[in-house]
């Protein structure tokens, strides 16, 4: 029910919307930007890249497609589903640049929430968010205040069309994550974390993983409002995931407790590189969810999912693996889908 959903995440607990506790795996949907341009041939807004797709017929029916099948493969394996709006460009000035009101957010939201009706499976809808400037560089960020007071109109605008929690995506800059963390737990939502990790275990301003976590944990407490659920990183292949968090500096408390998702490329080359890519560069599905679950061995994986250069086999081939962990570590499944 709609009250179950809008529970907050617990803290200590780690409880997801409706229950769901980090200490099952959950699935995250797999690439949307590789394969809308390649299979589907779609080109996105200047401004706004993908939030705008909602806005014509066939970007809604390329969206329904692909998370319908990201979706299929969660409920076949008894995974409960996260997913997010398209809408990490989405800022306050590119939304303003290209003419575009909050009602872009509410579009989003309905078209996720039209696909979990009418599957009538567990489904957490997130809002995504992402960096003022480059995402990969962290050129453009701004400082603390600057980034708090920025984000804090889109984060408020995902919580008023109603999303389950907010996402943030590639956040390359420990300033601007601090703030953007503090606008974002203002709302009350419950909030997924993610920044940009380079293979030297670090974010692209050189904070260490460690550091940052620690810092944007701090951040929250001092502005009086609920950390991030959990930390996690994205747009990178699992095997510099593994490099990374094998440094030195990286192997502390805060990592082990904290840091429990990464939502992958398919790819070992670099994300910039595989960011701008019409076509993919892809390892075998297989492969690279092995590579997946071998981050098992150094880090508590809850959240699984795919970026750059995955799909629906990328993603099957993960859930097979994320299952297996769930029945090996917790005996019974996960919640059976809501009525």
């Amino acid at each position: 029910g709609g009250s179950d959903v809008s529970a907050l995440f617990r803290t200590g607990g780690c409880l997801i919307p409706g229950g769901f506790s980090l200490s099952g795996p959950l699935l995250m949907e797999g690439a949307l930007g590789t394969r809308l341009r390649s299979e589907y041939g779609l080109t996105f807004d200047p401004h706004v890249a993908m939030a705008a797709l909602c806005l014509t017929e066939k970007g809604r029916a390329a969206l329904r497609t692909l998370w319908g099948e990201y979706l299929g493969i969660a409920h076949e394996h008894g995974l409960p589903f996260l997913a997010a709006t398209p809408t990490r460009r989405a800022g306050r000035e590119r939304m303003e640049e290209g003419g575009y009101g909050t009602e872009l957010f509410a579009a989003n939201t309905a078209l996720l929430k039209e696909i979990r009706a009418e599957s009538g499976y567990v489904m957490y809808i997130g809002g995504l968010m992402g960096s003022r400037g480059d995402a990969y560089t962290g050129a453009g960020a701004p400082g603390r205040d600057e980034a708090r007071d920025f984000h804090a109109w889109q984060a408020e605008a995902l919580h008023g069309a109603g999303v389950d929690f907010l996402y943030a995506a590639l956040m390359p800059a420990l300033p601007e994550s601090e703030g953007m963390a503090a606008a974002m737990g203002s709302t009350g939502l419950p909030c997924l974390f993610s920044f940009t990790l380079r293979r030297d275990g670090r974010l692209p301003d050189g904070t260490a993983l460690s550091d940052a976590i620690c810092r944007v944990d701090e951040a929250c407490a001092r502005a009086g409002c609920k950390a991030p659920l959990c930390y996690m990183t994205n747009c990178v292949h699992p095997r510099l995931v593994r490099e990374a968090l094998l440094r030195p500096f990286n192997r502390t408390d805060a990592v082990q407790r904290r840091f429990r998702g990464i939502q992958a490329n398919a790819s070992p080359l670099d994300m910039e590189v595989l960011d701008g890519a019409d076509g993919t560069v892809t390892s075998p599905p297989e492969e690279w969810a092995q590579e997946m679950a071998a981050l098992r061995d150094i880090m508590d994986v809850s959240i699984w999912g795919g970026c750059c250069g995955t799909d629906g086999r990328h993603l099957a081939a993960l859930a097979e693996l994320a299952q297996a962990q769930d029945e090996n570590t917790h005996g019974v499944g996960l919640h059976k889908p809501q009525a």
